[in-house]
Order: C-alpha cells, then structure tokens, then sequence
C-alpha cells in the first residue's frame, strides 16, 4: 500500500519515525525491522501500521527527516561563506560519518519520491545549487563526487594512508564554479 506524503505526520507517527532513525543508527539496515521497531514501542507490529500504511511510508518518512537536518546543516555551511561548495563538502562528509546507516538509507536504493515530505529534497539540494551558481549539471557532478568520496571512505576502500581530506579538497577546487 503505498502512502500519501502529503498527509501530515500524527505525534505517534512522529514518534514511530524517532524511533526508527533510533533504530537505524544503532542497529543499521539490517536491524532495521517492523519487528525490532514495535518492541522498541512497546507495541505488537502491527500496531505500526495504524501510523504509517507500510515499511516504505516508514523509510520515506525517515528520509525525510535526514533530508530535512541536511538542508539546516548545509544552509549553517554556507552562512557567511565566500566559498559555499567548499563549505557544504565537510557538512556532507560530517553528515555521513555521523549517521552512515541513515546515510545509506538516503542513497543506496530507489528514492521514492513521491513518499517523500513535498519539497525536503529540494531544500536539501538548494545550498548546492547555489553553490554552483544555479548550474545544475555541475550541482549533480558535485553531489557525485561527494557521495563517492563519502561512500568509498564509508566502506573502508581507500588505502590506510591516503590522504582524504586533500582528495576532498582537489575534487572540491576542480568543481568549484568559473
């Protein structure tokens, strides 16, 4: 059964989606069950359901909520910044190194946007696109250099003594806007 983003969240749902993101972050995807969720709650699983219609209501909701803190994040980034991309890479990688398992959730599978909370995504790519001057192709080309920098070191696939943060920096300069 598909869900309608557009439906507010009730408290309950709310707390439901705390729980979860809870539940993700210590216990990751694979922990990351009805199951485990409603004894979290309390409640029998499916008691969830009377929140949230199903599992992918549930993940789009936690989504949301992650896009939601990137886009608070990366605006904070850019405050009072002469150079944006280079102030909202460390708020990517930070985001990711503090959250992986949310990470992975974001931008490992099929994102169903139509579940999502209308306009999060955007607000979430909107530092970015500025930051490139409103050029979306290179917006889109920043945001695959960061998520491959940010995945490649989130699975351990440089070599111990590789230098990230000047690889960050090089990749960074080469994408920064003429």
């Amino acid at each position: 059964m598909a869900s309608d983003a557009a439906d507010p969240l009730t408290p309950r749902a709310q707390e439901t989606v705390a729980a979860a993101r809870e539940l993700l972050e210590e216990e990751g995807l694979d922990g990351f069950t009805m199951r485990r969720l409603a004894r979290r709650l309390g409640i029998r699983a499916p008691s969830i359901y009377k929140h949230l219609p199903d599992k992918e209501a549930l993940e789009a909701a936690v989504i949301s909520a992650g896009f939601a803190e990137q886009a608070a994040l990366f605006q904070r980034a850019v405050a009072d910044s002469d150079d944006p991309l280079t102030s909202i890479a460390p708020a990517y990688r930070d985001f990711a190194r503090h959250h992986p398992h949310l990470y992975r959730l974001m931008t490992e599978r099929a994102l169903h946007r139509e579940l999502l909370t209308p306009g999060v995504e955007e607000r979430a790519s909107l530092a970015l696109y500025r930051a490139t001057d409103g050029d979306r192709a290179l917006a889109r080309a920043a945001w695959a250099f960061a998520h491959g920098m940010t995945i490649l070191e989130l699975n351990n696939r440089f070599p111990h003594d590789a230098d990230l943060d000047a690889a960050w920096e090089r990749g960074i300069a080469a994408l920064a806007p003429s």
